[in-house]
């Protein structure tokens, strides 16, 4: 057997012999370790989940990985290779930000107001205590009324202070012609040049597609699929003798067995458990007995009673502070 030969052979899993390169020295080593390796592959396989058999009763569209920026369905090349329209272009352009390169770039009063400019911000104390020039001074005069105004006209106590066709309207004024420009006025704004009407709910239908005939491909595709009736069978079948007398093997035994509990496992601990009889006659000890006396203090409603309640002792008096409690109590320099 050749090199080219004995190295296809060990890719497929199979060797020439018991004592090849990976086993070589120990008898027997090559086999066991291609056992190994084909029952690693089988496992790996048993490992991965069902893949589902995608028919045409059991398919539920396409896989869609969500979070992606996949699509749905697959674009044709032709759909990705075509050019926007003008009217898709005119649409994706930018609108134009017309506070770029001015003084009214980002500032806060487009926070607080509705773009406009305002006195939202802060004003400096010199501009507070600024005069106003005398051009200022005479824009900011009203506008002076007309010398032959009367105030009170009717028009005032009919409307809301402007001019209305509420005076008398002359016989000539009534009785006269319209002109080219007040009837260009009257008439209703044009519509666009592209703008189209409303198609009607019933279309008209030609005399020629009525009479037309479809080709032989528009035929082919209004057949409907044909369909089987799906991989489906009886629920009772006839079960051969051969598999009723059948024994499983090892390995199928093997797998049918349930997974073991874990080495060194240990089940809960019932709630009621039996105590025994040795610790039902047990009789507690003198230590226990005193342990499990409470504590009794006086209520401190009894103190008012008590003169000695705040009393220092004599020996507490004289106590003496010890020098280790004197270092701990001495305040660290920083």
């Amino acid at each position: 057997m050749t090199t080219g030969q004995s190295k296809a052979n060990r890719e497929f899993g199979e060797y020439d012999s018991d004592t090849d390169d990976r086993g070589a020295g120990y008898p027997q080593d090559g086999e066991y370790e291609r056992i190994r390796e084909k029952a690693r592959n089988r496992l790996k396989k048993l490992a991965k989940h069902k893949e589902p058999h995608v028919a045409w009763h059991t398919c539920v569209g396409p896989q869609v990985r969500w979070g992606t920026q996949e699509m749905l369905w697959p674009v044709s090349p032709r759909a990705m290779q075509g050019s926007a329209t003008p009217r898709i272009c005119a649409l994706s352009t930018p609108k134009k930000d017309f506070q770029a390169g001015t003084v009214h770039y980002n500032r806060p009063m487009y926070y607080y107001s509705s773009g406009r400019a305002s006195v939202i911000w802060s004003v400096s104390e010199g501009a507070k205590e600024g005069a106003a020039t005398e051009r200022v001074e005479s824009l900011a005069q009203p506008k002076a009324f007309h010398g032959d105004l009367h105030e009170h006209k009717p028009q005032f106590f009919y409307s809301c202070g402007r001019v209305t066709p509420i005076w008398p309207v002359s016989r000539g004024a009534m009785g006269s012609n319209e002109r080219p420009r007040t009837t260009t006025l009257a008439g209703h704004r044009p519509y666009h040049a592209d703008f189209k009407d409303e198609r009607p709910i019933q279309s008209v239908v030609s005399a020629a597609a009525r009479t037309t005939r479809p080709n032989e491909h528009i035929s082919s595709l209004a057949m409907p699929k044909k369909r089987s009736e799906g991989p489906f069978r009886a629920p009772q079948w006839p079960v051969s003798d051969q598999v009723k007398t059948s024994v499983a093997t090892g390995h199928c035994v093997e797998l049918a067995c349930s997974k073991p509990l874990a080495e060194g496992f240990q089940h809960a601990k019932e709630v009621e458990w039996p105590i025994s009889k040795g610790a039902k006659r047990a009789q507690a000890s003198g230590r226990i007995i005193e342990l499990a006396q409470p504590i009794s203090r006086a209520s401190m409603d009894h103190l008012q009673f008590n003169p000695n309640a705040f009393t220092v002792k004599e020996s507490a008096l004289k106590g003496v502070i010890p020098g280790r409690i004197e270092d701990l109590a001495v305040p660290m320099n920083r």
